[in-house]
């Protein structure tokens, strides 16, 4: 198994890919590390075949694919326990998550799904891994895309800022919810939503954030 250092950069190219191309600047933000420490762990990657540098960008190969996959199947089974079994916030386990992906062994990991009925999403509503490696396409549309009279139900939301994930659940907007666009206000202004027994007015920041799966046609509330 890779070290807890290599998974974690596996991990997070992997996350960053899916929002386009991946450079060594994004790496250093993410991980809050220096320039040097990125080009000297990539080196290591590299000569280990788990990533390709084409034109300076990052790239993982199917190897390094494969098991930055297992390490977000992981963490994301490590996040259903700590909020399912433990209780834990769920806007506070990321950072656990990170510390016990790196520590369960295949035994235990598969054991854990069991134990959790094999859950299909985390408490964020994003999809968990299979065991053969099968990571199904997050669903939903940002809700800062949507306009005014569009309805859905909230299915998953980012976790990259853990203020921003707190915030959003003290208004509601956790998966499973249904909500009501009723304004958008013009020039990025907030977006005036419904949840069941409220009305929040939320920022574009946070609207960026919750993801919602558009009921069909959508329409009055």
């Amino acid at each position: 198994m890779p070290s807890a250092t290599i998974q974690e950069y596996l991990e997070a190219i992997y996350k960053l890919s899916l929002k386009g191309e991946v450079r060594p600047t994004q790496l250093a933000e993410v991980l809050g590390v220096s320039g040097p420490t990125v080009t000297a762990t990539m080196r290591r990657l590299e000569a280990a075949g788990l990533v390709t540098r084409p034109d300076g960008g990052l790239e993982l190969t199917e190897p390094g694919r494969r098991e930055a996959i297992e390490v977000v199947r992981r963490h994301r089974l490590a996040e259903r326990f700590l909020v399912d079994t433990l209780g834990l916030p769920w806007e506070s386990v990321h950072e656990e998550a990170c510390l016990l992906e790196h520590a369960m062994s295949p035994r235990v990991l598969e054991a854990l799904q069991h134990f959790l009925d094999d859950p299909s999403v985390c408490p964020h509503g994003h999809p968990i891994p299979t065991a053969d490696g099968i990571l199904p396409t997050p669903a939903g549309t940002p809700l800062a895309e949507l306009e005014a009279g569009a309805e859905g139900f909230v299915v998953r939301v980012s976790e990259d800022d853990d203020e921003i994930v707190a915030y959003i659940g003290s208004v509601g907007l956790v998966p499973g919810v249904r909500v009501h666009v009723l304004e958008v206000a013009p020039f990025g202004g907030p977006m005036l939503v419904v949840v069941p027994g409220a009305e929040h007015a939320v920022s574009r920041e946070v609207a960026k954030s919750v993801f919602v799966e558009v009921a069909t046609g959508g329409g009055e509330a």
